[in-house]
């Protein structure tokens, strides 16, 4: 791609952290991981963190230690609700503990898990919310956990793409990680910051950050770490676990890489900032609104493409964008489309999902590129492409007319 979707950035700072975790007696289970893990604690508001070998192992993690399905002594007919449009991995995390995901709808303009439709769908079966912050912006999680407490129910956040956003409410500010019971987060090279692979899961909760560290353990309460102190070679499966771990060396890397969290936020809002400007001005799209553009991480700029007026579909654009080097992309088809969960819905595993937004917006929402490098040049060239798109189609149609 002449101007790709997405980008790391790497600077000579984060090869020099990895080299000396190298270097170091431990490259796995050592102080780095601690030491990362405070760092992200204290970046997100919250009063732990618990490192994982990537973002969908934070949400296994939460929803397991949550208490959802058989293996952590809930019920195969536990429920959790779930957005329509994410990636797979938010629903497949309830899946993983035998639980039944049920979809609901987003709003229109957000594409946000919508509150009004989670109310409508939460019933006695139900254990948690699992809301998603679409792009970089925080869900409404002020009417989120009304329902929650509301039917005694926890409340998850999949922020795998909101690290470094906030709520800025009631004369005072919180920021993504603190907003829920249990947070998760994704350290994807595509995401805010990286560790190549990798996920973290915060909460204020001492109790449910001891399962979870568990839980990426094995289910073994004590660490390699921890029996060296004690001087014993036993150890206690407590519960079922996983080899979730992340690395001393990634989790260099990504303390490395949290040092530059604001920079790399401000940078992507400044560039969100210049979209939003220059698309003004191009009535065959609609950028998703903001409901608080100083809080929104800006993970992805998506706006709603218009066929009426462009002159060809949200596909023909993609298609067209691409040939000419741009890594345009679609976020996402609703999960229940996928050919798994369709297969489940049929065998009535689990139920079909009445969500008449989701499969509304899906064939008009393209993400454009947005990334911490990326320049004012490239963001010119994106928006000239996406214009020239249109008028290719629109001299087409009028010729064929």
């Amino acid at each position: 791609m002449r101007i790709p979707g997405t980008r790391q950035t790497i600077d000579q700072g984060d090869l020099d952290a990895v080299t000396c975790a190298l270097q170091r007696d431990l490259l796995t289970t050592g102080p780095g991981v601690a030491e990362f893990e405070s760092a992200f604690a204290q970046a997100t508001g919250a009063r732990f963190a618990v490192a994982l070998n990537s973002g969908t192992s934070a949400l296994h993690a939460a929803v397991c230690a949550a208490g959802i399905g058989e293996s952590s002594g809930g019920s195969a007919e536990d429920e959790v609700i779930v957005p329509a449009i994410s990636f797979v991995a938010t629903a497949n995390a309830v899946l993983y503990q035998n639980a039944k995901p049920v979809f609901a709808d987003v709003e229109s303009n957000t594409l946000r898990i919508d509150p009004a439709d989670v109310r409508r769908k939460i019933t006695s079966r139900t254990k948690a919310i699992l809301a998603m912050d679409y792009a970089g912006q925080p869900c409404d999680y002020a009417a989120l956990q009304e329902i929650a407490d509301q039917h005694g129910v926890l409340l998850l956040a999949d922020a795998c793409h909101s690290l470094g956003g906030k709520v800025s409410a009631n004369h005072s500010t919180k920021k993504v990680g603190s907003l829920a019971d249990v947070s998760c987060f994704s350290l994807h090279p595509a995401k805010q910051i990286t560790s190549c692979e990798g996920g973290v899961a915060t909460t204020n909760d001492e109790s449910l950050a001891a399962r979870m560290k568990a839980f990426r353990n094995h289910g073994i309460s004590t660490d390699h770490r921890a029996r060296e102190k004690r001087i014993t070679h036993q150890y206690a499966m407590e519960s079922l676990g996983y080899n979730y771990r992340l690395s001393d060396v990634q989790s260099a890397l990504g303390l490395s890489q949290l040092h530059r969290l604001e920079k790399f936020t401000a940078r992507r809002q400044h560039l969100a900032g210049l979209y939003d400007s220059l698309l003004g001005e191009c009535d065959f799209v609609a950028p998703l609104e903001s409901d608080a553009a100083d809080g929104h991480a800006r993970h992805l700029y998506v706006v709603k493409w218009k066929p009426e007026i462009a002159g060809c579909s949200r596909d023909q654009a993609f298609t067209a964008m691409r040939k000419s080097g741009i890594g345009v992309n679609v976020h996402y088809q609703p999960i229940f489309e996928q050919p798994y969960y369709q297969r489940l819905i049929v065998k009535g595993a689990i139920e079909a999902a009445r969500c008449p937004t989701a499969r509304q917006v899906y064939s008009q929402i393209l993400s454009l590129p947005i990334f911490p490098t990326m320049t004012q040049a490239e963001v010119h060239d994106v928006v000239s492409s996406l214009k020239s798109v249109a008028a290719t189609w629109r001299r087409k149609t009028e010729v064929a007319a």
